[in-house]
């Protein structure tokens, strides 16, 4: 199993149909011990139910951490109890919709907060320890609203943009200690959360792209899985576009 013997913390990851669910699946499937973050203990409890009903005798250790990321205090908890990690997957998200004109501070802060301020945090706090144990992984999770314009995302696709900006940066800071650092950028996903709020077709999203459909998430996690293993060993300061050809059109 190539990622046995990591141990991986994936953001966001606590509620069942998201990507970050999606994630832990493949991260686990693949040998890792993964620890899922959320806000709320019992959704967390059922992914935590989830990975272990379809694991296998290789799949490795999960367990859930509470974690309100938009607070600092509590990204610096959940460093303590997570401990030493070799693989980071920043996942978390703030979806902030609406005109420029009309968006309110409170919407505003909370989006920078935990789509940019929370992996600041946690690559400044983990990967010194990455480091010192010979490397790691981070794997930040981006969007193409940071390269598209689209009305109504400008808080959104700035948070993201900062972030792929920062994937630049920690991949030459922390190359000479073999921490590699990329991104993922999905496009359309057919997320629990998304189709819940726009029905199964998504509003039609998925004809924007040159596949002419939406990503089912594990779709994405293979490629954030795939960034964060040794595959990978000579990627780093990237992003990937996992968007079926939507940034390309």
């Amino acid at each position: 199993m190539e990622l046995a013997g990591k141990r991986a913390l994936i953001t966001g990851s606590g509620a069942i149909g998201g990507l970050g669910h999606a994630t832990a699946r493949v991260l686990a499937a693949a040998g890792a011990d993964v620890i899922i973050t959320g806000t709320d203990p019992e959704r967390g409890a059922q992914v935590v139910a989830d990975l272990r009903a379809v694991g296998g005798p290789s799949t490795g250790t999960v367990r859930f951490v509470a974690a309100d990321l938009a607070d600092p205090a509590a990204v610096r908890r959940l460093v303590e109890d997570a401990g030493a990690v070799d693989v980071l997957v920043n996942n978390a998200g703030v979806v902030t919709l609406g005109p420029t004109a009309e968006q309110d501070l409170a919407g505003y802060d909370a989006a920078f907060a935990v789509n940019v301020r929370a992996p600041f945090l946690l690559t400044a706090l983990l990967a010194p320890t990455m480091a010192a144990n010979g490397g790691g992984s981070i794997v930040n999770v981006s969007s193409t609203a940071a390269s598209l314009g689209t009305p109504g995302m400008a808080v959104y696709g700035a948070t993201k943009a900062a972030l792929e900006s920062l994937t630049r940066t920690w991949a030459a800071e922390f190359a000479e200690a073999n921490v590699r650092v990329n991104a993922v950028a999905p496009g359309p996903m057919r997320t629990a959360k998304v189709v819940a709020a726009m029905g199964p077709d998504m509003g039609g999203m998925g004809l924007t792209t040159a596949l002419k459909r939406t990503s089912d998430p594990t779709e994405v996690a293979h490629v954030i899985a795939f960034l964060a293993s040794d595959r990978a060993s000579y990627v780093t300061g990237t992003v990937v576009a996992a968007d079926g050809g939507r940034t390309a059109i």
